[in-house]
């Protein structure tokens, strides 16, 4: 199972994963952190990105995605990254670390960590 971050489920929706991604995520199962699916909205609703949340085939995706929950272990833990970034980024890289799935992102701050567990492409 794989960890993603909002933008890479956001490329995977809009058909844009790079080669490497589009074959690392058709091997594995995805899962997201609940922040996600909140960030989702909230871009949509910003107009910061152009998706019909009610469409049928992102309400189908967006159904099979197991989904992290903000566990309290979550929270702390994203306050003892080795990297600062978006609040929403280290809640996402903390699920990866409390649940032991690796993370699928190309935060470059986030990619700097040595806590982090990200898949490899």
């Amino acid at each position: 199972m794989l960890n993603l971050d909002t933008h890479i489920l956001l490329y995977a929706l809009a058909g844009t994963l790079r080669p490497r991604e589009r074959e690392l995520l058709s091997r594995e199962l995805w899962s997201v952190s609940a922040i996600v699916r909140w960030e989702i909205c909230k871009l949509q609703q910003l107009g910061r990105i152009e998706i019909d949340l009610d469409q049928r085939e992102v309400k189908r995706i967006f159904g099979r995605l197991h989904t992290w929950p903000l566990s309290w272990d979550v929270c702390r833990a994203s306050c003892q990254l080795d990297v600062r970034g978006d609040p929403a980024d280290q809640l996402i890289a903390a699920t990866s670390i409390v649940y032991d799935v690796p993370l699928v992102s190309r935060d470059r701050e986030l990619r700097k960590s040595r806590k982090i567990p990200f898949a490899t492409m």
